[in-house]
């Protein structure tokens, strides 16, 4: 329709044209000739429009968020492994795995608008259920570590899996960063998402009560992650969740973080003993090379003589974090000079255990071949404190039939304009 109008309009403008000849007998040549040209132009108009108009929608299409799903590989049992693509409108990009929820590479911009991976991790599936040391995974039913694999709920003993010395870590053996969860992508104006849940029978890794986790990953349009975790029991149980995510802000598997400034929003940390339980002190950063209440470089103090760090082979602590409500909080914020990128981690935990990757020890090569060395990355989990069912004056972890455990942590990204 829009053609045969078009092409009505140029015959009217021909004759108009030829209104204003004197000479009759030239008249039809006139038109014959101007409609000829009229048919030449209009195509070349069509063309053009046609040309604009792909552009245009291939521009709009630039900025809009999407969400891709492929194959990533199979597990040992011949279940199918699935990573799904979260991009935002600016370009910011997660990929993250129904297997243990694991993020597989954040690429986020530098001051220049570059995008890099900024996390550690391995490009194929076996080396996570072969070698991974929590590489970006969702960690339960409890992060961080119980002492002696073992707590009494409600007059019961219960035994775990001991998988760090005498200790129980992030969920024991098979925790859930070694589960397939169902997965189902969303999407929203502003942002697109990843739900993940994943039911943990009563029993396992020594849990009591049947555990029904949600763990959704939104990426929204202004550069932040956030995770959303809900949990519900049918029978009280101790529930910790995290996300184990490796962090260089420089780009994975470039060099240690040692330069990134770091800033913590606490004015006490949880000391530990040998085995890196807590002692149930919780002492102030003041006069510790654990303060970071104001920005300093990682590597500042790392490896003072202090008894703290020499425990751990560097930081590996909880930190108090200083809340004014129940609501997001800011735990941390981290700078890297170099790029110009900056991440700032707010949450409605209690606490956030910084981790400098002391046990990363150069016999991992991960992602593009890149081998990965002590302080190669650092970890800000947030969380509730380590061995809470052994402290009673910690927070509560115990979760109980009838209720609801909610938690909510979102990374901002942004960048410096220096």
């Amino acid at each position: 329709m829009k053609r045969k109008a078009a092409l009505r309009e140029s015959g009217d403008s021909g004759n108009n044209i030829l209104v204003r000849t004197s000479n009759p007998v030239e008249r039809p040549f006139e038109k014959t000739h101007f409609s000829f040209e009229s048919l030449v132009t209009m195509a070349l108009l069509v063309s053009w429009f046609a040309i604009s108009l792909c552009l245009a929608q291939t521009s709009s299409s630039a900025g809009k968020h999407a969400i891709k799903k492929e194959v990533f590989g199979k597990l040992p049992d011949g279940n199918v492994v699935d990573v799904y693509t979260l991009t935002n409108a600016q370009g910011m990009e997660v990929r993250i795995m129904n297997f243990g929820g694991i993020v597989l590479s954040l690429r986020v911009p530098d001051r220049n608008g570059k995008l890099d991976d900024v996390v550690l991790g391995f490009d194929s599936l076996e080396p996570y259920f072969i070698n991974n040391p929590h590489f970006g995974s969702i960690i339960g039913r409890y992060a961080n570590r119980i002492a002696n694999g073992k707590f009494t709920l409600d007059g019961v003993e219960y035994t775990l899996p001991k998988n760090n010395g005498p200790n129980t870590l992030h969920g024991g053996v098979k925790g859930f960063d070694k589960v397939l969860w169902q997965a189902e992508p969303s999407e929203s104006k502003k942002s697109v998402a990843l739900v993940l849940r994943y039911t943990s029978k009563n029993g396992e890794e020594g849990f009591p009560g049947n555990l029904a986790t949600t763990v959704t990953y939104t990426l929204t349009d202004a550069d932040e992650l956030a995770i959303d975790y809900e949990a519900i029991t049918d029978k009280a149980t101790p529930v910790n969740l995290t996300s184990h995510g490796y962090f260089n802000l420089a780009g994975q598997g470039t060099g240690d973080v040692l330069a990134h400034e770091l800033l913590i929003n606490a004015d006490r940390f949880i000391p530990v003993d040998k085995n890196l339980i807590p002692t149930g002190e919780l002492r102030p950063v003041q006069g510790t090379p654990l303060d970071f209440n104001k920005a300093a470089t990682i590597g500042a103090r790392i490896k003072d003589n202090y008894e703290q760090l020499v425990l751990a082979h560097g930081y590996d602590h909880n930190f108090v974090i200083n809340r004014k409500g129940s609501g997001l909080e800011l735990a941390a914020r981290v700078h890297e000079p170099s790029t110009g990128r900056v991440v700032e981690i707010y949450t409605t935990e209690p606490g956030v255990q910084f981790y400098s990757a002391n046990f990363l020890d150069g016999t991992l090569t991960g992602k593009q071949g890149r081998v990965y060395r002590q302080h190669y990355a650092f970890c800000l989990e947030t969380q509730h404190f380590p061995d809470s069912p052994n402290h009673p004056s910690f927070p509560s972890t115990i979760l109980k039939p009838g209720q609801t455990y909610t938690s909510r942590t979102v990374y901002k990204f942004s960048a410096d304009k220096k």
